[in-house]
């Protein structure tokens, strides 16, 4: 069975069950078995508070209110969202049950005094109109969740917190403030006419005095501009050919400056580069006396020497540092790029250890030889440890210049080209 409900001017049906899938609202329905209907109404309530709240200098305040908040109908009269809403979570309790009036009262309270609290009572007392509006939207923009809709809003004049009387004391700032303008205005007044009349007795006696002074003194100020005027030209002109030297010679003064830097920069790139290479020249050379010094230990050891004549040949070995650098530094580099000759370079090195065993009679000389390289060895490490504290202890500054002032770079290059010149390498010198 069916039965056909309608519902007043201010009321709405709220239709769920058999063949709805949410809500339906009407004004007007047949209401089928499986189905429930319930009217609700839609007529707006007035909820009054004193919401007290606290400004952002802690002093509190009480904010009397009344607000006249309803669901939200839209302007054809039909229901939308909102309405919706308002029948889901609102209707089914009564308008003036404590359970809506504390939820409308929790949210004008807590947006009241979340913007209270980011605001001074001054900017609140001066502001009253602008901080009423945004309570207003603050409010609605949480009501809108609820389907309600704030119809109207008053809100009274700011009221003290009983023991905290700001507001009555701006009040009487304020008034004090006026009354004391008023007699300040009152004598100002009088004291304007009192000085008016004796400002006119001594205007007429000033202005006759005046006439008589004029003429002269017209005459007199005439020649005088006209000499102040010429003085004043010649002034400028001696000032602008003043300012102008001063420009010329302070742009002359800032290119002799940066000149000089130029200079400097130029002259310090060079001792660097100068000193790189000198460092790397002699990395180089402890890299070849290092390697040198492995190989031919090995290769005396291969042969099957006696433990006397290894000694014997690692003594003269570091007694010919100084004769056999050069060479050292050209079988490094030989050793590191020819890696094909191996064989040729092994057949090399034999040649050359037994030329060197050939002149161990001359063992003495050599040895008397080795001890004036020592000497010199020892002043020219006296003379790198003075270059290297001079160079504030730059190890690579002071490699790369001994390295370019004993011009190793060159005598690589020849020995490199005589050592492979019979080998028919298939490389570019």
């Amino acid at each position: 069975m069916a039965c056909f409900r309608v519902a007043d001017a201010s009321e709405y049906l709220a239709i769920t069950g058999w063949g709805i899938d949410d809500v339906k609202l009407a004004k007007k329905a047949w209401v089928f078995v499986g189905q429930q209907c319930k009217k609700f109404d839609i007529t707006p309530v007035n909820y009054e508070f004193e919401v007290h709240a606290m400004s952002s200098e802690k002093l509190p305040f009480i904010l009397p209110a009344v607000f006249t908040i309803g669901p939200k109908i839209s302007d054809d009269g039909s229901h939308g969202a909102s309405l919706l809403l308002y029948a889901k979570l609102i209707a089914p309790h009564d308008k003036n049950s404590s359970h809506v009036r504390e939820l409308v009262r929790g949210v004008i309270e807590g947006e009241t005094r979340v913007l209270a609290a980011s605001m001074t009572m001054e900017q609140i007392f001066q502001g009253t109109k602008s901080f009423k509006q945004a309570v207003f939207e603050n409010v609605q923009l949480e009501l809108n969740q609820f389907g309600l809709y704030i119809y109207n809003a008053n809100v009274k004049q700011l009221v003290d917190v009983p023991g905290q009387e700001y507001f009555s004391y701006l009040g009487q700032k304020t008034q004090q403030g006026a009354a004391n303008q008023a007699k300040v205005d009152v004598a100002e007044a009088r004291m304007l006419g009192a000085v008016g009349a004796k400002e006119r007795e001594g205007t007429t006696l000033q202005k006759a005095a005046e006439v008589d002074a004029q003429t002269k003194v017209f005459r007199v100020r005439q020649e005088a501009i006209g000499i102040k005027e010429q003085a004043k030209v010649e002034a400028e002109v001696k000032v602008f050919e003043n300012e102008r030297e001063a420009v010329v010679a302070a742009a002359k003064a800032d290119l002799a400056t940066k000149k000089a830097a130029w200079d400097r920069q130029t002259k310090v790139a060079e001792v660097e580069a100068s000193k790189a290479v000198a460092i790397r020249e002699a990395e180089l050379q402890m890299e070849v006396e290092q390697k040198n010094a492995l190989r031919l230990t090995e290769k005396l050891k291969a042969e099957q020497l006696s433990k006397a004549t290894v000694q014997y040949d690692m003594q003269v070995q570091d007694s010919n540092t100084a004769l056999y650098s050069w060479q050292k530094a050209v079988e490094a580099k030989l050793y590191e790029q020819q890696n094909a000759a191996e064989a040729h370079k092994a057949q090399v090195d034999a040649q050359f250890f037994e030329q060197k065993l050939a002149k161990n009679a001359k063992l003495y000389a050599k040895q008397k030889e080795a001890e004036s390289l020592a000497t010199v060895g020892k002043a020219k490490a006296d003379y790198v440890a003075a270059m290297l504290q001079a160079l504030g202890g730059n190890y690579h500054a002071l490699r790369d210049y001994l390295m370019i002032d004993g011009g190793l770079y060159q005598e690589m290059e020849c020995f490199n080209t005589g050592a492979v010149s019979g080998m028919q390498p298939k490389i570019s010198i």
